[in-house]
């Protein structure tokens, strides 16, 4: 498909893209073909469409995918990081599966009951259900032909192999009992019986047969490509975490530009509010920054000049000037991307055992149908039963479940983890899991909630609770720190209405201040308030101890009182 990799004369790894996989048995043929060539070892999975190739020295990029195309498919290398990635053909499939299947089942329904209900059997009824057959065999089942004569082509059965053949064989003979035998004749009917026995075979359609199997095996390819689609799009939400544009400094000038062109040593300004751009340090400004989608830890992190931040996260306080020191597939986010794709490439024991099944399954299949068939003639002389029972052992063997079921299954496992939170390394620790008879939780995101909570009040003597939270409530509801949301939601909860605040100034690294009713009030540190009631020390000591987040609230430079805020822990974790 493209010949322009460069010739490389050192060890090396590369993925790429397949293309015209329809079973797990192209998946098997493909690994078989590259793992054949010298130096190169390759694991090919048909859910994720990918073959993760290792090659040695005097082996090229261009040869693996010469060696692909060899075998009747498509392999391309996936485009650089900055390049504006196309639909993936995966995200359109389903789509196209989607119509074929949709207008297969409007034409294959009569068929099916004229063909099963004699009842509705009319004159000519045959004719009906053959013109309605016709655009199901040829349309609908227009993938399982081509891809079954490209593979011919190229020595080798698959899937598609088998329903190619039985739904041509139904249609087949029944074009035969149409026009050369009695099954065309007026007033022809078609009984349906759950016995066997012995019938004419110039008046036997399968009519219903080449219909039927062509809508439910549409239909498992329908089921099958939009479970592919949403496994992948678990990986995309991952890499989506990530921001878009970034505000640099040029010159002393702030310019906007999408984030593919930062490199390192450059400077960026991030916002309150604004998520991180890149892995970086920071060289200006001081802030908290929620790093909950990275550890689960909803206490935001205080960072100042010289500290390390990571890209994805969510700038929660003031102005910070960060300096890049690593992008694209260097960062944090990027490398977590790949463990889960790799995860996902990657091929469980119960996987290749699968594959060396599908390997030989079809070749075995089409041997089983002509032994029944020759069989069945030996036993009955009866050609119509024999074709039945040699065209039953063709369809039932079509899906494709052996080979799609674990790699599906894999992809949906690491792809629902990596949206919750939890990296799996690869198939085989998910696999292990089944024996797994103890397990260590962090508290953070996975018995809590995740979300600040107010906990507790504790005041001092002459202040009384719905005092203390209405002006800290007032103070805090003008910041956009996760500690200060919590406390805000809590007092507007409880007293139902906040006062206006007046020349609110954020401290970093201490808290909050600002007028409210005339009081000059502080949020924050221990240090903001200068003097503390015996009661109020103890009671922040106590919260400190019990690993919660203690809030010094006071006015007048004395402390009122002390709000305890934690992530609360879930109604539902004890039971869990």
């Amino acid at each position: 498909m493209t010949t322009s990799a460069p010739r490389l004369e050192a060890d090396g790894l590369v993925e790429l893209s397949i293309g015209g996989m329809t079973c797990a048995s192209c998946a098997a043929r493909i690994e078989k073909k590259l793992n054949r060539m010298d130096g190169v070892e390759a694991t090919v999975n048909y859910a994720t469409e990918k073959a993760r190739v290792a090659y040695g020295p005097g082996v090229a990029v261009e040869d693996l995918i010469a060696t692909v195309e060899r075998t009747g498919y498509t392999a391309e290398l996936p485009p650089p990081p900055a390049a504006p990635a196309p639909e993936p053909t995966e995200a359109r499939e389903p789509d196209a599966l989607r119509d074929r299947l949709l207008i297969s089942a409007v034409l294959g329904l009569p068929v099916v009951l004229l063909s099963m209900v004699p009842a509705l059997q009319f004159t000519h009824w045959q004719w009906l259900a053959f013109a309605l057959t016709g655009p199901i065999v040829v349309h609908g089942g227009l993938p399982f032909h081509r891809a079954a004569w490209t593979n011919a082509r190229h020595g080798a059965a698959t899937m598609d192999t088998l329903v190619s053949l039985g739904t041509l064989a139904a249609f087949g003979w029944s074009c035969w009992a149409l026009f050369l035998g009695h099954a065309g004749l007026p007033g022809m009917h078609h009984s349906f019986s759950l016995s066997v026995g012995a019938s004419d075979p110039a008046g036997a359609l399968y009519l219903e047969t080449a219909a039927g199997v062509t809508v439910l095996i549409l239909l498992g390819r329908y089921l099958e490509a939009r479970a592919k689609r949403r496994a992948g799009a678990a990986l995309h939400s991952l890499l989506d975490l990530g921001a878009k544009d970034v505000t640099v400094l040029r010159g002393g000038r702030e310019v906007r530009v999408p984030v593919a062109e930062l490199a390192v040593g450059m400077r960026f300004v991030v916002r309150p509010g604004e998520k991180i751009a890149t892995d970086g340090t920071v060289v200006e400004g001081g802030s908290a920054v929620d790093a909950s989608m990275l550890t689960g830890e909803s206490v935001p992190v205080e960072v100042g000049v010289g500290d390390s931040v990571t890209g994805a996260t969510v700038n929660a306080g003031g102005r910070l000037v960060v300096e890049a020191t690593r992008v694209g597939a260097d960062t944090q986010l990027a490398r977590m991307a790949q463990l889960v794709e790799d995860a996902q490439n990657g091929k469980a024991a119960a996987q290749r055992l699968a594959d060396r099944i599908s390997a030989v399954f079809v070749p075995a299949v089409v041997l089983i149908a002509l032994a029944v068939l020759v069989a069945w003639l030996l036993a009955t002389d009866s050609s119509t039963e024999a074709f039945t029972a040699a065209v039953a052992v063709l369809i039932i063997a079509c899906p494709c479940a052996l080979g799609l079921a674990t790699p599906t299954a894999l992809m949906v496992g690491t792809g629902r983890g990596a949206q919750l939170g939890i990296l799996i390394e690869g198939p085989e620790a998910l696999e292990t899991t089944r024996r797994v008879d103890t397990v260590l939780l962090d508290k953070t995101g996975t018995v809590t909630t995740g979300r600040m909570t107010l906990l507790a009040v504790h005041t001092a003597e002459g202040v009384t609770e719905a005092e203390a939270l209405r002006l800290a409530g007032a103070l805090e509801h003008a910041s956009e720190h996760p500690v200060a949301d919590a406390i805000a939601s809590a007092a507007l909860e409880r007293t139902g209405e906040l006062p206006p605040v007046r020349d609110f100034r954020s401290l970093p690294g201490l808290g909050v201040q600002g007028v409210v009713d005339g009081r000059t009030v502080a949020a924050g540190r221990e240090a903001l308030l200068t003097s503390w009631p015996p009661a109020l020390v103890e009671a922040k000591a106590a919260a400190e101890a019990a690993g919660r987040t203690a809030i010094a609230v006071g006015w007048d430079g004395e402390a009122r009182a002390v709000l305890e805020v934690a992530d609360a822990v879930k109604p539902t974790s004890a039971e869990a």
